[in-house]
């Protein structure tokens, strides 16, 4: 008699539990059991409060360096890349020339005019050529992100590529891959990207039926695109093997699935997370391989500006116009920052063994 009470008892609460939710109690966790590995990460990513406000900070650089036309146009109203030795700008209803007479040391020579701090013409002032400082600011990060995100694209199509075929097909081919992956690695990232941008800077580079001349905004992309490969190859390698002796690999091997199909069903899709963790880190990455070599005068060639670029034109102001250099070095800190902080967020949220806890 006792038994049946207490199946009566299990099958009413399980009832409760199946049909009805006691007001004020929290979700049953059976309802987030059935959600999908994206669904779970973004839930993580929203409660991570950090990563939000650096990807908000990042999509506003993004939006601010897209507009650069506008702002030449409506605001400045100068165009950044001409040079305005004799222009005048009103302050204050006075008139004062761009590049004024020196008043330091001997008084020889022109200074450019500083910053106006005013949402106009100016409002970090001039460089040495008499060019608005702030237009050229948002143009050059407009070339820095550009080159930056197809460098990456074009790195993370290489190492997934590199990377699947060593680790699934193994032996010989895996052996030469890695190969040249170790050789790769073994140059300091910048001597590789220093190297190739002094040999192939002034000269065309042909690739097939794809010609990329010389000054051309490919030319870096080029470079810094393949400088990371091993950098991303290498884990994602490391990833494919221990899928291939994974027991669900291995029973579709067992049922005759061609290998085909095991890539597109099996492998790829356990390796993209791992992929997109790398997208802002390989993002922050290029933005400073790229700055260091227009520094140098080796990535992004006159007339295009890029945050290196403008920081070399400024490197003659330091001591007297210290914003021409400053702008573009505090934006490349705010945008490296903010993806550092974005990756470890998104890398946090898509990893099931994360600290963060899902409530």
């Amino acid at each position: 008699m006792e038994t049946p009470r207490l199946n009566e008892t299990t099958s009413s609460s399980a009832a409760m539990t199946d049909d009805t939710t006691p007001p004020g109690q929290p979700t049953p966790r059976r309802h987030r059991a059935t959600e999908g590995p994206w669904a779970t990460a973004w839930r993580r990513l929203k409660r991570d409060h950090a990563a939000l406000c650096a990807f908000a900070v990042f999509v506003a650089i993004v939006l601010a360096s897209a507009s650069a036309p506008l702002y030449a146009t409506y605001v400045s109203r100068t165009n950044p890349f001409d040079t305005n030795l004799n222009g005048e700008i009103v302050i204050d209803g006075e008139v004062r020339q761009v590049l004024e007479p020196s008043t330091e040391g001997l008084g020889l020579g022109l200074t450019p005019i500083g910053p106006t701090w005013r949402f106009g013409p100016y409002a970090l002032g001039a460089d040495n050529q008499g060019r608005d400082v702030a237009a050229r600011l948002l143009y050059g990060g407009r070339n820095s992100l550009l080159i930056a995100g197809v460098a990456a694209v074009i790195c993370l199509v290489l190492a997934i590529l590199v990377g699947v075929v060593a680790g699934f097909f193994g032996g010989v081919v895996d052996m030469v891959l890695s190969r040249v992956l170790d050789v790769l690695w073994a140059f300091p990232i910048f001597l590789l990207a220093i190297s190739l941008s002094i040999v192939l800077i002034a000269r065309s580079v042909r690739i097939g039926p794809i010609e990329i001349r010389s000054g051309s905004l490919w030319l870096p992309i080029f470079i810094i695109g393949i400088v990371f490969v091993p950098y991303v190859a290498r884990p994602i390698r490391g990833h494919v093997l221990i899928l291939m002796k994974s027991e669900f690999v291995l029973a579709a091997i067992g049922l005759g699935a061609s290998p085909l199909r095991i890539l597109a069903r099996d492998i790829l899709p356990n390796i993209v997370t791992r992929v997109v963790v790398f997208v802002p880190l390989i993002l922050a990455l290029n933005m400073l391989i790229e700055s260091a070599l227009s520094f140098l005068s080796i990535g992004v060639q006159p007339p295009d500006a890029s945050w290196g670029t403008i920081i070399q034109d400024g490197q003659g102001l330091l001591y007297s116009r210290p914003m021409v250099a400053l702008a573009p070095g505090i934006a490349i800190v705010i945008t490296v920052i903010a993806l550092n902080i974005l990756g470890d967020g998104v890398r946090d949220a898509l990893d099931p063994k994360s600290s963060i806890r899902v409530v």
